[in-house]
């Protein structure tokens, strides 16, 4: 199958668009250690909180968000939303529901897996949980790609 051109103005906002709108796992752990203000939300519910979230994570499901936002989260403070993974829309749908509150929001694709498998800090109820990185979402011994 041979593509039907795209104008290039059209490609240009798309992917532009896409990075407006998204970050990654590494980029995120880039802000946390430069000390970027913004808040890391865990939109999934209570029983995934429970099994594991990334470390500093503010948690709020996404059906919670409407109700809990303001009261809880700075709208002058930018806000990060993440699900379990790249299989899981929730925290599109999450960013959704920060965007129509008036926050500047972003969606961290990759979601926990992605954290988890790139052997970033994450926790559970007990403490710290510990895995190594993997080799195949991440260079070892290196907090980003260099992409």
């Amino acid at each position: 199958m041979t593509p039907t051109p795209i104008p290039l103005d059209i490609l240009v906002a798309h992917f532009a668009g896409r990075l407006a709108f998204e970050t990654d796992p590494s980029d995120v752990r880039a802000d946390q250690q430069d000390g970027i203000p913004f808040v890391l939300v865990d939109s999934r519910g209570d029983l995934a909180w429970a099994q594991g979230r990334i470390t500093g994570a503010h948690h709020m499901p996404t059906a919670e968000i409407a109700g809990r936002a303001r009261s809880e989260i700075p709208r002058d403070v930018p806000v990060v939303t993440y699900c379990w993974g790249p299989g899981c829309n929730g925290s599109t749908r999450a960013a959704l529901e920060f965007a129509r509150l008036g926050y500047q929001v972003r969606e961290m694709i990759g979601g926990y897996e992605y954290w988890v498998r790139e052997g970033y800090p994450a926790e559970d109820d007990r403490g710290a949980l510990t895995s190594a990185v993997d080799p195949l979402t991440a260079p070892l011994g290196s907090i980003s790609c260099d992409c």
